[in-house]
């Protein structure tokens, strides 16, 4: 049995009443954007990223425009060791890029990780040590003080290091479980650390308050930051950073609410790798603000490049509903979804609007190098006729009057549902011409000639049926009625043309066709539809009369 009386609150709220943040509807200006796929996304996955893999990804991580990149922990492993080596000796850091390494704060580790940034043309040097209560009382067993001295030495170090070794360096300094830290001890050490590292114009210092692992609700986190904002010492040239994990699921609202507390920077991983249940997903956050109208400063629009790149580099998969970038996020089954986004699609036409309110999408998925076809509209059982009946003409240009899309829907539904698959919109265009655009050998109409006398139309049908000829001379309203007044006396039949619509069919030639679609009713009431196309609209007719009535008669190939 599950027992949650084992489980007390293990986080400390921000005292006071900082709650400013709850006053902003949105965020906006975009943070800035520090990558940690190289280091934390990397330790998290079963089997590290070789020099090889590691290289191909950085460059990725430089093309989508990130400017801040940690690149590892040097100290820790020798392929991190030697691919910031490779990075520095190579001339491979942009001049408007810098890289961040991780340290402990330990005298050995923090020097080794100045030997591996030697010469570095712009490093961010991010030491950090644990703060929370339940490192302190169960993993250190150090008192309050002793564990601030840990961080005051470590910036001692580094600030005297930085001014030894060559290179340009800036420091960041993390107080790790800032979640499960009372806020007031974790403003007393990062000030006794800014004390240290004395941040001025020239000298930006970043206080990164990370959320090693989700303990409360994202208000909480929001309030703690806004705390650290209002009172930490030389605020305005120091940035304050976040680094939220996912432990409860929150970490995407743990970050805007934090950034609309006054954080300045992000800390976080493409689709959300990291440790246990993840990093922060920065692909979300930045197309979150994207989709308010807010520039993120990263460039995601060929997203499924950069899943095909991540995947083949991290050996991860990204799942098919994650936000923006899931094979699946963009995709619309169900049949009422379909209509609505079909009719908001030729509203924006319509209005030849610049604004996007597509209903059920909330951002235009050719943005990221999404197709409508392939990632909008989907067809299976449970579809309806105004998606595929978009689909067919988005995609082949054919636009079926409505109660025809009503059939179709239903054959293409039934199709799926017995095969127990989704149908590719190839597979919608099959069915459209196998059962509304038949050629049949048995019937058909060899020639047309066309006359007007004494205000109506007349007209010269050759029928073909089964290899024989027949003219048949009939009258008219007009062509298409002709030709229909012939097939009843040749086939000696009777029905009602109900339906009839067309429009220009743009080919992919040099020309254009036209398709003309008919619906027809039996004595029975049922009507049986057909299409048809050619350069010439009477015939393009013709053959769609000839298809519903083949359909009707059951007359196959």
């Amino acid at each position: 049995m599950m027992n949650s009386n084992k489980y007390n609150i293990g986080y400390y709220p921000a005292p006071g009443n900082y709650k400013k943040w709850v006053e902003k509807d949105h965020i906006e200006k975009p943070p800035v954007w520090c990558s940690v796929d190289m280091r934390d996304g990397n330790q998290s996955l079963v089997i590290p990223m070789s020099l090889d893999e590691k290289l191909e990804y950085y460059k990725t991580l430089l093309q989508v425009g990130f400017k801040e990149i940690e690149v590892g922990f040097p100290a820790a492993s020798e392929t991190e060791y030697e691919f910031l080596r490779t990075l520095i000796d190579n001339n491979m850091i942009p001049e408007d890029v810098t890289v961040q390494v991780l340290t402990q704060c330990r005298e050995h580790i923090i020097r080794k990780t100045f030997d591996a940034c030697k010469g570095a043309p712009s490093a961010i040097i991010h030491f950090y040590n644990s703060t929370s209560v339940a490192q302190r009382e169960q993993v250190f067993r150090k008192s309050k003080e002793e564990i601030k001295k840990i961080a005051v030495d470590g910036a001692k170090l580094v600030k005297k290091l930085a001014a030894e070794y060559e290179g340009n360096f800036r420091f960041e300094y993390s107080p790790e479980s800032f979640t499960g830290t009372e806020p007031e001890y974790a403003l007393e050490v990062c000030n006794a650390v800014l004390d240290v590292l004395e941040p001025s114009e020239d000298n930006n210092v970043i206080i990164n308050l990370p959320v090693t692992v989700e303990m409360s609700l994202p208000h909480i986190y929001a309030s703690q930051v806004e705390y650290m904002s209002e009172n930490l010492k030389y605020r305005e040239n120091v940035t304050i950073s976040l680094h939220p994990h996912n432990d409860r699921g929150t970490g995407v609202a743990d970050t805007e609410l934090a950034l609309l507390a006054g954080a300045d920077r992000v800390e976080g991983t493409l689709f959300g790798n990291g440790e246990r249940t993840g990093n922060v997903d920065i692909i979300t956050l930045a197309m979150n603000m994207y989709s308010h109208g807010v520039d993120p400063k990263l460039d995601f629009s060929d997203m499924p490049a950069l899943v095909k790149k991540y995947e083949k580099c991290t050996g991860m998969h990204v799942y098919e509903r994650t936000p923006y970038a899931g094979a699946l996020v963009f995709a619309a089954f169900s049949g009422s979804h379909q209509d609505a986004i079909a009719k908001g699609m030729n509203y924006r036409k319509e209005k030849n609007s610049t604004q996007w309110n597509v209903p059920y999408i909330p951002i235009d998925p050719e943005d990221i190098n999404r197709t409508y076809d392939a990632d909008v509209i989907r067809v299976n059982s449970q579809s309806g006729k105004g998606g595929i009946g978009y689909l067919l003409e988005q995609v082949y240009g054919y636009a079926l009057p409505n109660p025809m899309r009503e059939h179709l829907s239903y054959l293409c539904k039934h199709i799926s549902d017995m095969e127990h698959k989704e149908l590719m919109v190839e597979e919608v265009y099959n069915i459209f011409k196998e059962n509304y655009m038949r050629k049949s050998s048995k019937l058909d109409i060899e020639n047309m000639d066309f006359y007007h006398k004494d205000g109506n139309m007349e007209a010269d049908i050759t029928f073909v049926y089964d290899g024989k000829e027949q003219k048949v001379h009939a009258f008219g309203n007009g062509s298409l009625d002709a030709v229909s007044n012939a097939l009843k006396a040749f086939t000696k039949s009777n029905y009602l043309l109900e339906t009839y619509t067309e429009h220009t069919l743009k080919d992919k030639g040099s020309g254009s066709v036209a398709a003309a679609y008919i619906g027809i009713r039996n004595d029975e009431g049922e009507v049986f539809w057909g299409a048809g196309t050619d350069t010439d609209i009477i015939h393009a007719s013709a053959n769609a009369l000839l298809s519903a009535f083949r359909n009707m008669n059951n007359i196959k190939e």
